[in-house]
């Protein structure tokens, strides 16, 4: 399973993170963000991610011009786009980097409008639907994902907590290939608790 720590926003868990058994690393470059990154570490911090674990940005709403200078100013691997990115906007940024494209989902979510996204996402996310763009810290109805089809891989987000091992392993659906995790395994927003998450993998690794 493929894991994915969102919202980094401190240098210790930069310095430490050989000790997590991590794939992803997300930085919100999102300025509302209370994890905007680029007000919390250096270029050289984030640079200094080791070649194995991927370094994501995540935008929202964001122009390309702005998106393509931060991709080269901080060596990111992946682009998450968290916002209302048209497919357009997609197929363009796809041919200069792997796009992760978020969708958030409730009750009443139609998955058939992914598949203009199939071709030029790497993953897709499925977050909760709240009225803010970015987490919630909230979980939507895991079973809904029984209702997508796609052949793009995704990755589960929204409100996972140190508590929740159990019902990750009870999700058995060919296309979950990992999770993302920000607030739940927070001191406050962007310190993560690193023995914490560590504890966890144990778990669902």
């Amino acid at each position: 399973m493929l894991v994915k720590v969102c919202g980094i926003a401190n240098s210790e868990f930069i310095h430490r993170i050989n000790e997590m058994r991590i794939y992803f690393t997300g930085f919100i470059f999102y300025p509302k963000s209370e994890r905007y990154a680029a007000k919390k570490l250096s270029e050289e911090q984030i640079k200094s991610i080791p070649g194995h674990v991927k370094k994501v940005g995540v935008f929202v709403n964001e122009n390309m011009e702005s998106i393509l200078r931060t991709i080269k100013r901080y060596q990111l691997d992946f682009v998450q786009l968290h916002g209302d990115e048209n497919i357009s906007f997609v197929k363009v940024i796809s041919k200069k980097i792997p796009v992760i494209k978020a969708f958030r989902l409730d009750e009443e979510f139609d998955f058939e409008q992914l598949s203009d996204f199939e071709n030029y996402c790497s993953y897709f996310l499925f977050d909760t639907k709240d009225k803010l763009y970015g987490g919630t810290g909230k979980k939507f109805n895991w079973e809904i994902l029984q209702k997508y089809s796609g052949n793009t891989p995704f990755l589960l987000s929204g409100g996972i907590s140190p508590g929740d091992a159990e019902n990750i392993h009870k999700i058995h659906h060919p296309m979950c290939k990992g999770i993302d995790i920000n607030s739940g395994f927070e001191t406050e927003p962007g310190i993560k608790n690193i023995d914490q998450i560590k504890e966890f993998l144990n778990q669902i690794i």
